[in-house]
């Protein structure tokens, strides 16, 4: 999986006014902690989150702290201003190497469906999964082939399987599915009408 560098500088608790001041500087609060580690309180530059959250895909973090110390994290919990969509706060969750990541991934789509070749309508339900897997397991995507899809059917979370990867998401999950057309209901009925 990629890796996405971020520099951070360490704070201290805050009230309001404090965490407001901040975002008006262009900073973002965020706060890191994981298994064995003490809870740490930190900024980074909004400007430099852009490449980290605004893209469909998913990385772990290498957080480089004015302390001198790095980690290694990813994106835990995210929160964002309800009108003009900035980020308001980050939670990062430190991880490791030796024990497995929970993160989402986004899937892409291989093939070109039997199902929409019979003149049936394609439709991506799911952009990510929720996978769990070791940081050198871990895929950039999930690839999706749906040339064997046919029409009403659907894949499921349940259906696919990776190496070295776990599923997290409900098996029930469904990824993607192919329907009929009304055009295709409608010469159907009208067919068997006739």
């Amino acid at each position: 999986m990629q890796h996405f560098q971020l520099e951070g500088q360490i704070r201290e608790v805050g009230n309001k006014a404090v965490i407001k001041a901040f975002r008006r500087q262009g900073l973002v609060p965020c706060n890191l902690y994981g298994k064995g580690i003490d809870n740490i309180l930190f900024t980074v530059k909004e400007k430099e989150l852009k490449g980290l959250l605004y893209t469909p895909a998913s990385f772990i973090v290498d957080l480089k702290l004015s302390n001198g110390k790095t980690y290694t994290a990813v994106t835990h919990e995210l929160q964002f201003h309800p009108v003009d969509d900035n980020c308001l706060h980050i939670d990062f969750l430190a991880v490791s190497a030796d024990k497995p990541i929970a993160i989402d991934v986004p899937i892409t789509i291989t093939g070109h469906a039997a199902g929409v070749q019979a003149g049936g309508k394609f439709t991506l339900v799911s952009r990510k999964l929720r996978v769990s897997a070791l940081m050198e397991n871990l895929p950039d995507t999930l690839n999706v082939d749906i040339t064997n899809l046919q029409l009403d059917k659907a894949i499921s979370a349940g259906d696919v399987h990776y190496e070295n990867v776990t599923i997290l998401s409900p098996k029930t999950t469904v990824i993607c599915r192919v329907k009929s057309t009304r055009q295709m209901l409608a010469a159907a009925k009208a067919e068997a009408e006739a």
